[in-house]
């Protein structure tokens, strides 16, 4: 029996405020919206290819400093137009680096603090 995908499931302090990332920074569509009271608790984010589900995060409001939290490596289309978005939204974005393991990659912290590395073959760029 082959497994067909994997969801994960994304703590969020602040979904709806975590959607400026997902939706307006990374160009993910949200559907499957749950809400409590009102206030967005839980949705998915996604394309064709990827699918997470944000969630609101149960106790502490963001990871501990000396935890690690979640790590995503991204793959994107087009790196320095996606770096270009994230950074005219707000975000600190690190500068772009060519690795000696031949990945070309720039990184970035999102509201929750969570880690995301987006980087291309140093062939494409």
């Amino acid at each position: 029996m082959p497994i067909q995908s994997c969801i994960p499931v994304i703590p969020s302090a602040d979904v709806e405020n975590s959607l400026h990332f997902w939706v307006d920074g990374l160009g993910l569509r949200m559907d499957q919206a749950m809400r409590q009271d009102g206030r967005l608790v839980g949705c998915m984010v996604g394309n064709e290819r990827v699918r997470f589900w944000l969630n609101r995060r149960a106790g502490a409001p963001r990871s501990p400093d000396d935890g690690e939290g979640i790590r995503l490596y991204w793959a994107p289309d087009d790196l320095p137009a996606l770096r270009e978005r994230l950074k005219a939204l707000g975000y600190a974005v690190s500068d772009v680096a060519e690795r000696d393991y031949g990945q070309t990659e720039f990184f970035v912290t999102d509201d929750d603090g969570h880690s995301h590395c987006f980087g291309v073959s140093t062939r494409r760029t």
